[in-house]
Protein backbone atom coordinates (compact mmCIF):
# COMPACT_ATOMS: atom_id res chain seq x y z
CA UNK A 1 0.00 0.00 0.00
CA UNK A 2 1.30 3.36 -0.74
CA UNK A 3 0.88 5.78 2.02
CA UNK A 4 -0.23 9.76 0.96
CA UNK A 5 2.63 11.75 3.69
CA UNK A 6 1.33 15.03 1.87
CA UNK A 7 -2.26 14.19 0.81
CA UNK A 8 -4.26 16.43 3.05
CA UNK A 9 -1.57 19.41 2.68
CA UNK A 10 -2.33 18.49 -1.65
CA UNK A 11 -5.57 17.57 -1.68
CA UNK A 12 -7.47 20.44 0.98
CA UNK A 13 -8.66 23.22 -0.44
CA UNK A 14 -7.46 25.66 2.20
CA UNK A 15 -4.11 24.82 1.53
CA UNK A 16 -4.56 27.27 -1.36
CA UNK A 17 -3.85 30.75 -0.79
CA UNK A 18 -5.92 33.65 -2.48
CA UNK A 19 -3.66 33.79 -5.33
CA UNK A 20 -3.87 30.05 -6.22
CA UNK A 21 -1.50 27.32 -4.44
CA UNK A 22 0.75 27.90 -1.22
CA UNK A 23 4.52 28.01 -2.11
CA UNK A 24 5.12 24.73 -0.28
CA UNK A 25 1.71 22.68 -2.08
CA UNK A 26 3.24 24.40 -5.51
CA UNK A 27 6.76 22.68 -4.84
CA UNK A 28 5.39 19.11 -4.17
CA UNK A 29 2.78 19.46 -7.53
CA UNK A 30 5.92 20.89 -9.51
CA UNK A 31 7.43 17.86 -8.50
CA UNK A 32 4.77 15.56 -9.46
CA UNK A 33 4.24 17.55 -12.95
CA UNK A 34 8.41 17.28 -13.71
CA UNK A 35 8.41 13.55 -12.83
CA UNK A 36 5.12 12.91 -15.23
CA UNK A 37 5.73 15.81 -17.67
CA UNK A 38 9.41 15.86 -18.00
CA UNK A 39 10.73 12.73 -17.88
CA UNK A 40 8.03 10.65 -18.71
CA UNK A 41 6.87 8.54 -16.05
CA UNK A 42 3.62 6.69 -15.83
CA UNK A 43 1.43 8.12 -12.98
CA UNK A 44 1.90 5.37 -10.78
CA UNK A 45 5.76 5.36 -11.30
CA UNK A 46 5.56 9.31 -10.05
CA UNK A 47 3.18 7.74 -7.14
CA UNK A 48 6.17 4.96 -6.10
CA UNK A 49 8.61 7.47 -6.58
CA UNK A 50 6.87 10.38 -3.94
CA UNK A 51 4.92 7.95 -2.13
CA UNK A 52 2.07 8.95 -3.21
CA UNK A 53 -0.92 7.23 -4.16
CA UNK A 54 -2.42 7.09 -8.14
CA UNK A 55 -5.76 9.24 -7.17
CA UNK A 56 -3.73 11.98 -5.11
CA UNK A 57 -0.89 12.16 -7.99
CA UNK A 58 -3.97 12.76 -10.87
CA UNK A 59 -5.31 15.58 -8.62
CA UNK A 60 -1.78 17.37 -8.52
CA UNK A 61 -0.69 16.98 -12.21
CA UNK A 62 -4.91 18.59 -12.04
CA UNK A 63 -3.79 20.86 -10.14
CA UNK A 64 -0.21 22.01 -11.97
CA UNK A 65 -2.36 22.60 -15.28
CA UNK A 66 -5.19 24.51 -13.65
CA UNK A 67 -2.34 27.36 -12.19
CA UNK A 68 -0.07 27.36 -14.43
CA UNK A 69 2.66 25.19 -12.95
CA UNK A 70 2.60 23.33 -16.61
CA UNK A 71 2.02 25.12 -19.65
CA UNK A 72 1.44 23.09 -22.81
CA UNK A 73 2.88 24.94 -26.37
CA UNK A 74 1.48 23.69 -29.72
CA UNK A 75 3.91 23.00 -32.42
CA UNK A 76 1.82 21.93 -35.84
CA UNK A 77 4.65 21.16 -37.76
CA UNK A 78 6.62 18.33 -36.27
CA UNK A 79 11.15 19.20 -35.60
CA UNK A 80 13.22 16.47 -38.02
CA UNK A 81 14.54 14.68 -34.07
CA UNK A 82 10.96 14.09 -33.64
CA UNK A 83 9.62 12.79 -37.36
CA UNK A 84 13.04 10.76 -37.44
CA UNK A 85 11.88 8.86 -33.76
CA UNK A 86 8.62 8.33 -35.02
CA UNK A 87 9.70 7.00 -38.35
CA UNK A 88 11.95 4.75 -36.00
CA UNK A 89 9.42 3.32 -33.40
CA UNK A 90 7.20 2.49 -36.43
CA UNK A 91 9.93 0.62 -37.91
CA UNK A 92 11.09 -0.63 -35.30
CA UNK A 93 8.62 -1.40 -32.41
CA UNK A 94 10.58 0.81 -30.14
CA UNK A 95 10.72 4.53 -28.13
CA UNK A 96 13.27 6.11 -29.54
CA UNK A 97 14.85 9.70 -28.50
CA UNK A 98 16.98 11.58 -31.43
CA UNK A 99 19.14 14.04 -30.23
CA UNK A 100 18.19 17.20 -31.90
CA UNK A 101 22.53 17.96 -32.94
CA UNK A 102 23.23 21.89 -34.36
CA UNK A 103 24.15 21.32 -37.76
CA UNK A 104 27.54 23.04 -36.98
CA UNK A 105 28.48 19.70 -34.80
CA UNK A 106 27.62 17.33 -37.77
CA UNK A 107 31.30 15.93 -37.76
CA UNK A 108 32.14 16.54 -34.52
CA UNK A 109 31.98 12.59 -33.15
CA UNK A 110 32.36 13.87 -29.52
CA UNK A 111 29.93 16.62 -29.56
CA UNK A 112 27.19 13.97 -31.04
CA UNK A 113 28.54 11.64 -28.25
CA UNK A 114 27.76 13.84 -25.32
CA UNK A 115 24.05 14.77 -26.59
CA UNK A 116 23.12 11.67 -26.82
CA UNK A 117 24.50 10.79 -23.52
CA UNK A 118 22.81 14.31 -22.04
CA UNK A 119 19.43 12.70 -23.35
CA UNK A 120 20.17 8.97 -22.21
CA UNK A 121 20.87 9.55 -18.88
CA UNK A 122 17.91 12.28 -18.77
CA UNK A 123 15.43 9.09 -19.96
CA UNK A 124 17.01 6.42 -17.82
CA UNK A 125 16.34 8.92 -14.63
CA UNK A 126 12.72 8.79 -15.60
CA UNK A 127 12.80 4.60 -15.40
CA UNK A 128 14.70 4.09 -12.28
CA UNK A 129 12.10 3.78 -9.38
CA UNK A 130 11.74 2.33 -5.82
CA UNK A 131 13.49 -1.28 -5.78
CA UNK A 132 14.87 -1.09 -9.20
CA UNK A 133 17.89 -3.09 -10.65
CA UNK A 134 19.57 -1.25 -13.01
CA UNK A 135 22.48 -3.42 -15.33
CA UNK A 136 25.20 -1.77 -16.53
CA UNK A 137 27.15 -2.45 -19.65
CA UNK A 138 31.02 -1.12 -19.77
CA UNK A 139 32.09 0.88 -22.40
CA UNK A 140 32.24 4.16 -23.86
CA UNK A 141 29.22 5.37 -24.64
CA UNK A 142 27.73 4.66 -20.97
CA UNK A 143 30.44 5.55 -19.38
CA UNK A 144 29.15 8.94 -21.05
CA UNK A 145 25.73 8.48 -20.29
CA UNK A 146 27.12 8.27 -16.97
CA UNK A 147 28.68 11.31 -16.46
CA UNK A 148 25.41 13.34 -17.26
CA UNK A 149 23.47 11.46 -14.30
CA UNK A 150 22.01 13.79 -11.54
CA UNK A 151 21.60 12.75 -8.30
CA UNK A 152 18.44 11.34 -7.98
CA UNK A 153 17.77 8.95 -4.80
CA UNK A 154 15.59 6.26 -4.73
CA UNK A 155 14.63 3.74 -2.13
CA UNK A 156 16.04 -0.03 -2.66
CA UNK A 157 18.21 0.52 -6.38
CA UNK A 158 20.62 -1.58 -6.91
CA UNK A 159 23.12 -1.42 -9.95
CA UNK A 160 24.55 -4.43 -11.63
CA UNK A 161 27.51 -5.24 -13.61
CA UNK A 162 26.10 -6.20 -16.87
CA UNK A 163 29.17 -8.68 -17.93
CA UNK A 164 32.79 -9.01 -16.94
CA UNK A 165 35.66 -6.23 -17.95
CA UNK A 166 39.01 -8.25 -17.89
CA UNK A 167 41.01 -9.02 -20.61
CA UNK A 168 44.53 -11.19 -21.18
CA UNK A 169 46.43 -7.53 -20.21
CA UNK A 170 43.88 -6.06 -17.59
CA UNK A 171 41.63 -6.64 -15.24
CA UNK A 172 38.92 -3.78 -16.11
CA UNK A 173 37.94 -3.73 -12.60
CA UNK A 174 39.26 -0.06 -12.17
CA UNK A 175 37.12 1.24 -15.38
CA UNK A 176 33.98 -1.11 -15.09
CA UNK A 177 33.79 -0.16 -11.18
CA UNK A 178 34.27 3.94 -11.81
CA UNK A 179 31.63 3.35 -14.09
CA UNK A 180 29.21 1.50 -11.88
CA UNK A 181 30.24 3.77 -8.98
CA UNK A 182 28.28 7.00 -10.88
CA UNK A 183 25.32 5.27 -11.70
CA UNK A 184 25.45 4.00 -8.03
CA UNK A 185 25.45 7.50 -6.72
CA UNK A 186 23.22 9.13 -8.95
CA UNK A 187 20.41 6.81 -7.53
CA UNK A 188 21.58 6.14 -3.89
CA UNK A 189 21.51 2.67 -5.14
CA UNK A 190 24.16 -0.71 -3.82
CA UNK A 191 26.58 -1.60 -6.52
CA UNK A 192 27.49 -4.87 -7.53
CA UNK A 193 30.40 -5.70 -8.97
CA UNK A 194 30.62 -8.75 -11.78
CA UNK A 195 34.51 -9.68 -11.30
CA UNK A 196 35.40 -11.59 -14.33
CA UNK A 197 36.73 -11.25 -17.41
CA UNK A 198 34.61 -10.39 -20.66
CA UNK A 199 35.64 -13.68 -21.99
CA UNK A 200 36.68 -16.85 -20.69
CA UNK A 201 39.80 -19.01 -22.46
CA UNK A 202 37.37 -21.60 -22.73
CA UNK A 203 33.85 -22.64 -22.32
CA UNK A 204 34.95 -25.21 -19.41
CA UNK A 205 36.38 -22.29 -17.56
CA UNK A 206 33.49 -20.44 -17.12
CA UNK A 207 31.19 -23.32 -16.14
CA UNK A 208 33.43 -23.96 -13.13
CA UNK A 209 33.83 -20.27 -12.63
CA UNK A 210 29.55 -20.17 -12.60
CA UNK A 211 29.25 -22.80 -10.10
CA UNK A 212 31.32 -20.01 -7.88
CA UNK A 213 28.52 -18.78 -4.95
CA UNK A 214 29.43 -15.18 -5.16
CA UNK A 215 29.01 -15.31 -8.84
CA UNK A 216 26.19 -17.13 -8.74
CA UNK A 217 24.76 -14.33 -6.85
CA UNK A 218 25.63 -11.66 -9.18
CA UNK A 219 24.22 -13.59 -12.30
CA UNK A 220 20.85 -14.07 -10.11
CA UNK A 221 20.88 -10.89 -9.97
CA UNK A 222 21.64 -10.08 -13.17
CA UNK A 223 18.57 -11.79 -13.96
CA UNK A 224 16.20 -9.73 -11.64
CA UNK A 225 17.20 -6.44 -13.82
CA UNK A 226 14.40 -4.13 -14.44
CA UNK A 227 16.49 -2.17 -16.84
CA UNK A 228 19.41 -2.66 -18.95
CA UNK A 229 21.75 0.18 -20.18
CA UNK A 230 23.97 -0.35 -22.43
CA UNK A 231 25.69 -0.29 -26.25
CA UNK A 232 26.38 -2.39 -29.04
CA UNK A 233 30.27 -3.00 -30.46
CA UNK A 234 30.53 -3.24 -34.11
CA UNK A 235 32.97 -5.15 -35.23
CA UNK A 236 34.13 -3.18 -38.71
CA UNK A 237 33.23 0.07 -39.89
CA UNK A 238 36.00 2.91 -39.07
CA UNK A 239 35.92 2.75 -35.75
CA UNK A 240 35.47 -0.64 -34.51
CA UNK A 241 34.19 -1.30 -30.91
CA UNK A 242 36.33 -1.23 -27.99
CA UNK A 243 36.35 -5.10 -27.71
CA UNK A 244 37.67 -5.78 -31.02
CA UNK A 245 40.95 -3.42 -30.43
CA UNK A 246 42.03 -3.90 -27.33
CA UNK A 247 43.51 -7.51 -26.22
CA UNK A 248 40.28 -8.72 -25.78
CA UNK A 249 40.40 -10.93 -28.85
CA UNK A 250 43.40 -12.25 -30.49
CA UNK A 251 43.84 -12.46 -34.17
CA UNK A 252 42.16 -15.91 -34.67
CA UNK A 253 39.00 -14.90 -33.13
CA UNK A 254 38.27 -11.90 -35.09
CA UNK A 255 38.62 -14.23 -38.46
CA UNK A 256 36.32 -16.83 -36.52
CA UNK A 257 33.90 -13.94 -35.52
CA UNK A 258 33.50 -12.72 -39.61
CA UNK A 259 33.68 -15.92 -40.88
CA UNK A 260 30.58 -16.77 -39.00
CA UNK A 261 28.71 -13.61 -40.39
CA UNK A 262 29.72 -11.55 -36.78
CA UNK A 263 28.60 -8.14 -36.87
CA UNK A 264 29.09 -6.68 -33.29
CA UNK A 265 27.55 -7.54 -29.83
CA UNK A 266 25.34 -6.89 -26.87
CA UNK A 267 27.55 -6.72 -23.55
CA UNK A 268 29.67 -9.39 -24.78
CA UNK A 269 27.39 -11.41 -26.12
CA UNK A 270 28.10 -11.67 -29.85
CA UNK A 271 25.18 -11.76 -33.41
CA UNK A 272 24.98 -11.89 -36.54
CA UNK A 273 23.62 -8.99 -39.03
CA UNK A 274 19.66 -10.91 -38.70
CA UNK A 275 20.21 -10.59 -35.19
CA UNK A 276 20.91 -14.55 -34.15
CA UNK A 277 23.49 -15.42 -31.96
CA UNK A 278 22.68 -19.23 -31.14
CA UNK A 279 25.44 -21.78 -32.86
CA UNK A 280 28.97 -19.21 -31.97
CA UNK A 281 31.46 -20.79 -30.09
CA UNK A 282 32.52 -17.78 -28.97
CA UNK A 283 29.34 -16.81 -26.89
CA UNK A 284 29.94 -20.31 -24.93
CA UNK A 285 32.89 -18.45 -22.89
CA UNK A 286 31.00 -14.98 -22.84
CA UNK A 287 30.25 -13.48 -19.82
CA UNK A 288 27.42 -11.81 -21.46
CA UNK A 289 23.70 -12.37 -21.00
CA UNK A 290 22.58 -14.41 -23.63
CA UNK A 291 19.99 -12.62 -25.34
CA UNK A 292 17.26 -15.28 -24.39
CA UNK A 293 17.42 -13.82 -20.71
CA UNK A 294 18.25 -10.34 -21.82
CA UNK A 295 15.11 -10.16 -23.55
CA UNK A 296 13.31 -10.73 -20.27
CA UNK A 297 14.37 -7.23 -18.76
CA UNK A 298 11.49 -4.85 -19.22
CA UNK A 299 13.31 -1.59 -20.09
CA UNK A 300 16.44 -2.23 -22.14
CA UNK A 301 18.30 1.36 -23.19
CA UNK A 302 20.28 1.08 -26.39
CA UNK A 303 22.24 4.33 -26.56
CA UNK A 304 24.62 4.99 -29.63
CA UNK A 305 25.89 7.62 -31.61
CA UNK A 306 28.33 6.65 -34.69
CA UNK A 307 27.20 5.79 -38.50
CA UNK A 308 29.52 2.81 -38.81
CA UNK A 309 27.55 1.39 -35.72
CA UNK A 310 24.30 1.27 -37.74
CA UNK A 311 23.90 -2.33 -38.99
CA UNK A 312 24.87 -3.87 -35.20
CA UNK A 313 22.37 -1.66 -34.09
CA UNK A 314 19.75 -2.81 -36.72
CA UNK A 315 20.80 -6.27 -35.72
CA UNK A 316 20.34 -6.28 -31.72
CA UNK A 317 16.79 -4.66 -33.09
CA UNK A 318 16.42 -7.37 -35.20
CA UNK A 319 17.22 -9.71 -32.30
CA UNK A 320 14.44 -7.70 -30.08
CA UNK A 321 17.05 -6.79 -27.49
CA UNK A 322 16.07 -2.97 -27.36
CA UNK A 323 12.90 -1.57 -25.88
CA UNK A 324 14.02 2.40 -25.87
CA UNK A 325 16.62 3.76 -28.34
CA UNK A 326 18.21 6.61 -27.85
CA UNK A 327 20.63 8.08 -30.67
CA UNK A 328 21.71 10.92 -32.81
CA UNK A 329 20.77 12.01 -36.35
CA UNK A 330 23.19 10.81 -38.58
CA UNK A 331 23.23 7.39 -36.72
CA UNK A 332 19.10 7.50 -36.98
CA UNK A 333 19.47 8.19 -40.95
CA UNK A 334 21.89 5.45 -41.49
CA UNK A 335 19.64 2.98 -39.39
CA UNK A 336 16.76 3.97 -41.44
CA UNK A 337 18.86 2.84 -44.94
CA UNK A 338 20.11 -0.37 -43.34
Amino acid sequence: MLHDEHAGSVTDEDAEDQNGLADDDRLRVADAAELYYLRGLKVEDVGKRLHLSRSTVSRMLAKARQHGVVEFVMHRSADRSSLLAARLGQRFGVRAVVADVPDDDDGRDAARLDLVARQAAQRLIAVVGTDTTVAVAWGSTVEAVSRHLLVSPVRGARVVQLNGSGNTVASGVLNASQLLDRFAQAFSASTHHFPAPALFDSAATREAMWEERSIQRVLALRRSADVAVFSVGALDGEAPGHLYRTGYLDAVDLQELRRQGVVGDIGTVFMREDGSSDGLAVNERSTGMPLAEFRRIRTRMLVVSGRTKSIAVAAALRAGAVTDLVLDELTAHALLDV
